[in-house]
């Protein structure tokens, strides 16, 4: 469902009338330089997830009880997901009580100590405790840094700018790769490895103090002024009233709300029930459509598929990364102009023939025996091409979706929330992924996915809405008519009271 305002300002019937007030991506150099900013965290969280493969094997040879422990090994990877856990569920509470921008320095700092700490661990446990911290600060990072984007983003261009920060992730998974075959020769190698991603903590965080708050959160907090200044430095006069006035319809209307925000607020409410579903749905399909199977076990995939050769194998795993990279590139274009949900199917329903694929050469490559051969090359094919089709879509998507669904009241919690369903589905992929490919064997365990895969385009056509070009108003808009029916009205000062008797009947409901 796409609903248009005319008379809205700001509105894509607005813009539509209006088309010499659109923003292009690249129209406003002091957004990008913002988003680009905020977008150093997505860097942190892709080079954290890619930097331990690397570094994991030059650990096991300086600690023996590493190597003779493979539950150590997991707890060393995994430790880190457990902290962006604990750091995604704490980072929407700080993001509405503290702001963006101070979230954002807290998860700089907590980043840093984590990077000092891995590098100067002189036992295994200690590198555990200093993957906590990182793990911590990325997981704020991963959600302060997608409402931060949205929030200060004209609606034209929000997808693309979130998903910016998509492109930091997978240029972040690229950087670790580069990085662990630089370090491989320099003393020291995984503390150099670990170490060196605290310098993009710093960077940001010294470029953060000249950035300012969300006008959002601003405007949240009654800082209008301030706000308004911000506004001024994104939109020109003949728009910046119009923004002002949607501001402050939607400031008006949390008012007359008068809810205390609270976690299960977001399970009282029915319209709020309806797009926190959408969102947690998305960050966990992107997950158990097997990406981080891919993005953490590449080399390992590779070597199943018979090319044993460790050098061919990082070699074929660093072509991924950058494919992932490049593809997140064509998602900025296309999230603008094909919209959310277009792109998401159509990535799909390419990740099920590349999961097919893949499944594929693995039985044939079981039944024939072969050492790499004509199946080895298919399953290079199909991980190839599952990346080129997820990376633009599935990539993304969910994060762009998320920061946009929610009310404005509700955005860090639930941004939150959601992004601890992706942490949560992200670590149960990686611990499993390996002990299900021995005991079901690599073609069942890719089928798998590519039945979850199917799931997922259904998830989608039925719970996700199209969100592309609209205000926050006017996505709000879509929960309430799928919440409580298609009423007409919604929005102006004569229908405040229906308003509110239908969210007191989506409390209790």
């Amino acid at each position: 469902m796409t609903l248009t305002i005319p008379n809205a300002p700001g509105s894509s019937g607005y813009l539509d009338m209006f088309p010499e007030r659109r923003m292009s991506y690249f129209g406003n150099s002091y957004i990008l330089g913002l988003t680009v900013t905020a977008g150093i965290g997505g860097l942190l969280f892709g080079y954290d997830t890619g930097v331990i493969s690397g570094a994991l094997l030059y650990i096991k040879d300086d600690f023996e009880v590493v190597k003779q422990s493979s539950f150590l090994q997991e707890t060393i990877v995994s430790m880190a997901l457990v902290g962006a856990m604990i750091g995604a569920a704490a980072g929407g509470w700080i993001n509405d009580y503290y702001g963006r921008k101070k979230a954002t320095l807290f998860a700089d700092v907590v980043f840093a100590a984590g990077a000092i700490v891995m590098a100067a661990a002189p036992d295994p446990y200690v590198l555990i405790s200093g993957r906590l911290l990182v793990g911590l600060g990325v997981g704020v990072a991963s959600v302060t840094a997608p409402v931060y984007i949205a929030e200060a983003s004209p609606s034209e261009v929000r997808g693309g700018l979130v998903s910016t920060n998509v492109l930091m992730i997978t240029g972040g998974q690229f950087l670790s790769y580069l990085v662990n075959s630089a370090f491989t020769q320099v003393p020291g190698t995984w503390r150099w490895m670990l170490g060196v991603s605290g310098v993009p903590a710093v960077i940001q965080f010294v470029l953060m103090l000249f950035m300012p708050e969300s006008p959002r959160w601003l405007f949240m907090k009654n800082r209008k002024a301030e706000a308004i200044q911000v506004l001024a430095r994104t939109y020109d006069i003949s728009r910046l009233d119009d923004e002002i006035d949607h501001l402050s319809a939607a400031e008006e209307e949390e008012k007359q709300r008068k809810r205390t925000v609270g976690y299960l607020d977001v399970f009282r409410s029915k319209e709020l029930r309806l797009a926190f579903l959408a969102g947690a749905g998305l960050q966990a399909f992107q997950q158990f459509t097997g990406i981080n199977t891919v993005m953490y076990y590449s080399p390992t995939i590779v070597q199943m598929a018979g090319f044993h050769s460790n050098q061919l194998a990082l070699f074929l795993s660093l072509i991924v990364a950058a494919m992932n990279a490049a593809g997140t590139v064509v998602g900025i274009y296309f999230i603008d102009h094909c919209g959310r949900k277009k792109l998401a199917l159509s990535s799909l329903f390419g990740v099920i023939i590349s999961l097919l694929i893949l499944s594929v050469s693995f039985f044939k490559q079981s039944d024939a025996s072969s050492d790499g051969g004509l199946y080895g090359w298919l399953a290079v094919l199909g991980l190839a091409l599952y990346i080129a089709f997820f990376a633009p879509g599935m990539g993304p998507v969910p994060w762009t979706v998320n920061s946009e669904i929610y009310p404005q009241q509700y955005r860090g919690i639930c941004g939150g929330m959601s992004a601890t369903v992706n942490w949560i589905s992200n670590l149960i992929v990686a611990q499993t992924f390996l002990t299900i490919a021995e005991a079901a064997g690599t073609g069942m365990t890719f089928l798998i996915l590519a039945g979850i895969a199917v799931l997922a385009v259904i998830f989608v056509i039925v719970f996700v809405p199209e969100t592309q070009g609209l205000t926050f108003s006017e996505v709000e808009q879509i929960w309430k008519e799928r919440a409580y029916g298609n009423i007409s009205g919604w929005g102006s000062s004569s229908d405040s009271n229906n308003m509110e008797g239908l969210l007191e009947q989506g409390s209790q409901s």
